[in-house]
């Protein structure tokens, strides 16, 4: 039943540990409103309803591109640590590092391109940011890849000082993964799925961070000495293992709080089983491999490789996909749901990610690929489960700390009006995306034809709508955060259950 209270004492934050969460948090919904609200110029600049410069258009999607991804990884991080610490021993030291090595990686980007005029996108494609074309200097690409590192290097202090603590813990990883299971012996009910999922993150993500820093050091190489040239087909593998590894890990993080928190609103036990032991020590392995679907049209890369991209592009989507689903939706069936903002924000998040993961899959088709894959079906797909998956995931702990602060479970008026229109909003958003890839509407080009935009002119008024959503959660969630604790705190026994 203790995974049934509410608000669990290994749970509480005070001091350092309460500044270091209320930092992350606030941090992260002021810079999701603030690349919203690039995104939506972005939108409307497309639609002709506002005038922006091509060059402006292109500084603008480096910043949205680079720093959305961030947040989502600040974010998540955040819940990952918060349901971590209480099964290990966590650092704060560690926490607070990757908090200020984010924070001066965000500064780089955001001089790289707001004042030194950086425009390549995120992906700093070699050779591209090293030759602006007169429109931004080598060093500001050196600036921006510096931040990368930054960030990176900050996310790896965190990883790895969880990893000790597992380790601590567990005896080694694949312990705590849960691989002695697999086969047989008698699982241990009390196995937390918070330590499951953190693990495989961990393992996965630290191999894409390391591949990034490489190619990361060798581009700042090539861009102070050009005469140590790089493989181009190299760099880019190197990049999309990377930066495709990063936002995956987003998503792991974020459904620990669906793992955790669920059972609280539900009322039911949510217990651990082996095939959900099977579908993260897959996943462990899929998702680390998944990332050459970005390369399929490189006609230069090795067919194995490519092979594999497509294989695995299937497999790596489902194991974790569903059996969350089905855990979570076994766990709320006729349950006695309390119907909080927190637990609508998980069966929001669910549905985000299931209904997100669907053009996605169909993109890693490779014939499919070579038609959609440069149109905005791909930013209609990512959007989708960023949007309403994983943003959802991470809110719904926030929802739920803000419930502990203020002594009553989040559910006033203004919370049941603000969900609706966000979710309202990121359905227009994201449809208006996924139609425009249907009709071949081309991605990353700051004009468009006449004949485009109209599914602009729609996307943007979805951008509006998210944008008026995330404000009012950013608000509540800051003021929440805060608020001096209430005396009296909601029931922390379990939730009713159904009779």
């Amino acid at each position: 039943m203790a995974a049934l209270t509410m608000y669990p004492e290994n749970e509480r934050l005070a001091g350092g540990n309460r500044a270091a969460f209320n930092l992350y948090v606030i941090s992260a919904v002021a810079l999701f409103v603030l690349m919203m609200l690039l995104g939506l110029i972005m939108r409307m600049g497309q639609a002709t309803w506002l005038a922006v410069q091509p060059d402006l258009f292109y500084r603008i999607l480096s910043m949205h591109g680079a720093g959305m991804v961030g947040t989502a990884g600040l974010a998540t991080t955040a819940v990952m640590w918060f349901f971590l610490r209480a099964h290990v021993r966590l650092h704060l030291w560690a926490f607070v590092t990757n908090y200020v090595m984010f924070l001066l990686g965000a500064a780089c980007l955001i001089y790289a391109i707001f004042v030194d005029g950086y425009g390549a996108l995120w992906t700093f494609l070699y050779p591209l940011p090293v030759h602006g074309m007169g429109l931004w200097s080598p060093d500001a690409a050196a600036v921006f890849m510096l931040g990368y590192l930054l960030i990176g290097v900050g996310m790896l202090v965190f990883y790895l000082d969880a990893a000790a603590a597992i380790i601590k813990v567990y005896g080694n990883l694949g312990r705590a993964l849960g691989l002695q299971w697999l086969f047989r012996g008698t699982i241990d009910p009390d196995h937390p799925k918070t330590v499951v999922a953190s693990t495989m993150v961990i393992i996965s993500n630290v191999l894409g961070i390391l591949a990034g820093a490489v190619v990361l050091v060798m581009s700042l190489v090539n861009a102070f000495y050009p005469e140590m040239a790089l493989d181009a087909l190299l760099a880019k593998t190197l990049i999309y293992w990377f930066g495709h590894m990063y936002i995956n890990a987003t998503i792991y993080m974020g459904v620990i709080a669906v793992y955790a928190l669920l059972p609280r609103y539900s009322g039911r036990p949510y217990p651990i089983s082996r095939a959900f032991l099977w579908s993260w020590a897959v996943s462990t392995v899929f998702v680390t491999l998944v990332f050459p679907h970005h390369l399929l049209m490189d006609y230069a890369l090795p067919r194995w490789f490519a092979v594999m991209g497509q294989l695995v592009s299937y497999g790596a989507g489902f194991p974790v996909f569903l059996v969350t689903m089905y855990g979570a939706l076994t766990n709320i069936y006729r349950a006695n749901l309390r119907w909080t903002m927190p637990s609508r924000l998980m069966v929001l998040s669910l549905f985000g990610w299931a209904a997100g993961i669907v053009p996605a899959i169909l993109d890693g088709t490779i014939r499919v690929n070579l038609v959609m894959h440069n149109t905005q079906w791909v930013p209609g797909h990512f959007h989708f489960y960023l949007l309403l998956g994983v943003l959802p995931m991470a809110l719904a702990l926030m929802f739920h700390v803000i419930g502990q602060r203020a002594g009553a479970l989040p559910n006033s008026a203004a919370d049941r009006l603000g969900l609706p229109v966000y979710l309202i909003g990121g359905l227009i958003f994201t449809l208006a995306f996924l139609d425009a890839g249907h009709l071949s509407v081309a991605r990353r080009m700051a004009t468009h034809l006449p004949e485009w935009t109209g599914t602009d002119k729609v996307g943007s008024i979805g951008a509006m709508l998210v944008v008026l959503g995330m404000l009012y959660f950013a608000v509540r969630i800051t003021v929440g955060l805060l608020r001096a604790p209430a005396r009296g705190e909601p029931d922390e026994g379990p939730a009713n259950t159904a009779g």
